[in-house]
């Protein structure tokens, strides 16, 4: 699933597409992919939508449109992409693929589609009545790069679960996935099974450093493209060329080549380094 860095990516790359556009309309080819109280046909109740540009909120792509006249009128479009989610902007007239399964129709006639082969991303229509109402989005956690090291520290006080496992967890902090919980922890020298309430302050602040960095550099390289993530110009993510852990359990490690260990928390593969990442 895009994670924080390969979301930000597109949310930029898509940025030039759509700038100076506005939604004339939209149309969903898979009722099952639009969700939320908002009919897609109410997007453009009051005609077309200027796009004032797009953003991210955790793992949640948002083009945002300009202020509506009516109090309930859409305030932006979100995407959840999940496993196979892709935003491309097409010439007039492109036909929608066997995957797509919405298409945003712009005012010069160009067409965005949202295409998504396995089916499990989403899309909705928001404004802020909805938001108010959404539980996944009102239970996000606080951004990662957003955090000083007093406000991280504070997100795992008093909590047993391991530090991984709250890594992953949206509502304790958004954006972050399986790829960039490993890379941070290792970078970090934690163990990513230690209780994240036991951590001290300095361990804390270290982790707070290496995830940011991690994020960061990720960023710079446009993500990290193993399966099917391209960014909003179809090119790939360059970061899986530099991870340490991430999907090497058993190789050696980068840092004293002792063998990587591979095992699960919270049920996903996780890989560390048991000399480089001790238990304390």
């Amino acid at each position: 699933m895009p994670e924080l860095p390969e979301v930000e990516t597109i949310a930029r790359t898509l940025a030039p597409c759509l700038e100076g556009r506005a939604v004339a309309g939209v149309t969903v080819l898979n009722k099952g992919t639009w969700q939320g109280g908002i009919r897609p046909g109410l997007v453009c109740a009051e005609g077309p939508r200027p796009v004032t540009g797009t953003g991210r909120r955790g793992k949640l792509l948002l083009v945002r449109l300009a202020p509506p006249a009516a109090p309930d009128g859409v305030t932006a479009l979100a995407f959840h992409l999940k496993m196979t989610g892709r935003l491309f902007v097409y010439p007039p007239h492109t036909e929608p693929g066997p995957h797509t399964r919405v298409v945003v129709e712009l005012d010069d006639g160009q067409r965005l589609f949202f295409d998504d082969a396995r089916k499990f991303g989403y899309a909705r229509a928001v404004n802020p009545a909805e938001l108010e109402s959404w539980p996944f989005w009102q239970k996000l956690g606080p951004e990662p790069l957003e955090l000083d090291e007093a406000a991280f520290a504070r997100l795992f006080a008093g909590r047993s679960a391991a530090i991984k496992a709250l890594l992953l967890d949206q509502t304790v902090i958004a954006g972050i996935g399986n790829i960039y919980a490993d890379e941070s922890l290792f970078r970090a020298g934690i163990r990513p099974s230690v209780p994240g309430g036991s951590l001290g302050a300095d361990r804390l602040a270290a982790l707070r450093r290496a995830l940011v960095g991690v994020l960061e550099e990720s960023i710079m390289a446009c993500g990290s493209s193993i399966r099917d993530y391209r960014t909003a110009r179809g090119d790939a993510g360059s970061f899986q060329n530099s991870f340490r852990v991430y999907g090497r359990g058993g190789k050696a490690c980068v840092n004293c080549g002792r063998a990587l260990r591979q095992e699960r928390i919270a049920g996903r593969a996780t890989v560390y380094c048991p000399r480089c990442q001790p238990l304390r």
